[in-house]
């Protein structure tokens, strides 16, 4: 990738130099070629599966069993869930213990990623098992309809899981405490509270096991809603630029940009299954892939790589609004504190600590970024907090 610019930015002179600029951009491009490779690797094997006659020879396989439609279907989709997992484990260790080593981000141990990666198959495997088998149970039981049934279930599965998962999952990675630190957790509560947002608890994360990246967010929904801290955050911040980066997290609450999102993924779901419903019915794809044997598993996967193709294009159109909403969240941190400042050194500590790319290309965030670039954050912010200044200096005059 050929980055956009060479200079330090005005917003981060005194604190990047030009070495650390270089450095920075070096990060980017390894990730971004390593990432390219990575995906190149993906598509190749996509390729060769389906037009190689391996998809036609694995589906014969899996027929030849005469096991049971569901035992059949979720044998199927199980395997090649693994296949995928084991394929990825060299571009896993590559990115772990060689880039992320070499810029001084890792600190993960080979026995640590081992047992993330045993715990992140048996997990994934329990999941596919459930979601497999109640959609294969539902297609069976309702072939007219089974798409609205499908719907339904993984629509209340996924609100289940933003349930669950706090408390079953993200515990077996992570060590959660309390936040120890009495008056930055009363500024918390005092965010919170003028935010109208109820978080039942104020947690510390040991992200510092894995790496040197920092971060904050709020998980779960309804009761089970709360703040998690990165130490590594904990550690390198201000309480002014922690309760910066939180009016941040909160102003997704606020404009419920969640809502908006899981709302838009289900419409999209809904029609997608239902189109889905229709080209399976049919043996169209099989027919055009030479698939033989007939089976509705193989015709998903046929479905799942057309379709790829086919919303590429659309993938612009996500990550605008999801820029969009970083910036609602951006205005909202501003509105909730009043601390323009503290958001500014917040942004410019994450992008120093990180080595986030100060000059991306404009093409390049357009089709990939969820966040404006942080020199145009930064730019907003200050934009923003003069303009209402002016409008109150305007007010006092009158």
């Amino acid at each position: 990738m050929r980055l956009a610019g060479a200079a330090v930015p005005p917003e981060f002179a005194g604190i990047v130099d030009e070495d650390l600029l270089k450095k920075m951009q070096a990060y980017e491009a390894e990730k971004t070629r390593f990432g390219t490779i990575e995906s190149l690797f993906g598509n190749v094997v996509n390729l060769i599966f389906i037009f190689g006659g391996l998809l036609n020879v694995y589906n014969s396989w899996i027929t030849s069993l005469n096991l049971s439609f569901i035992i059949s279907g979720w044998l199927f989709f199980l395997l090649l869930s693994y296949a995928g997992e084991f394929l990825d484990i060299p571009f896993s260790l590559y990115r772990t213990f060689s880039i992320e080593n070499k810029y001084g981000f890792n600190t993960m141990t080979f026995k640590l990623w081992l047992s993330d990666f045993i715990k992140s198959l048996i997990i994934s495997a329990i999941m596919l098992s459930i979601v497999l088998s109640a959609g294969l149970w539902l297609i069976s039981w309702s072939p007219a309809h089974w798409w609205l049934w499908v719907w339904g279930f993984l629509f209340l599965f996924s609100i289940i899981m933003m349930y669950l998962s706090p408390y079953v999952i993200e515990p077996l990675f992570n060590k959660f405490t309390p936040v120890e630190d009495e008056s930055l957790k009363g500024k918390i509560v005092e965010l919170t509270e003028k935010a109208g947002i109820h978080a039942s608890r104020i947690l510390r994360i040991d992200a510092s096991r894995r790496s040197k990246h920092t971060n904050a967010y709020f998980t779960g929904i309804g009761k089970t809603k709360r703040i998690v801290l990165f130490d590594t955050l904990l550690k390198s911040m201000s309480e002014g630029e922690i309760i910066a980066v939180l009016a941040h997290e909160i102003g997704h609450w606020k404009k419920k940009h969640l809502l908006k999102t899981l709302v838009a993924f289900e419409i999209f779901s809904f029609l997608s299954l239902y189109i889905a419903f229709k080209i399976v019915q049919s043996d169209f794809l099989s027919s055009l892939f030479r698939i033989d044997g007939d089976t509705l598993y193989a015709k998903f996967v046929l479905l799942s790589f057309v379709a790829g193709i086919i919303l590429l294009p659309l993938k612009p159109i996500g990550t605008y609004f999801s820029r969009r909403h970083e910036r609602q969240a951006d205005r909202l941190s501003y509105e909730l504190t009043g601390d323009t400042e503290s958001m500014v050194s917040a942004l410019v500590k994450l992008s120093k600590e990180n080595l986030s790319n100060l000059h991306p290309h404009p093409l390049y965030v357009t089709l990939y970024y969820s966040h404006p670039p942080v020199v145009q954050r930064i730019r907003y912010l200050r934009e923003m907090s003069t303009k209402a200044g002016d409008n109150t200096g305007v007010m006092n005059d009158k």
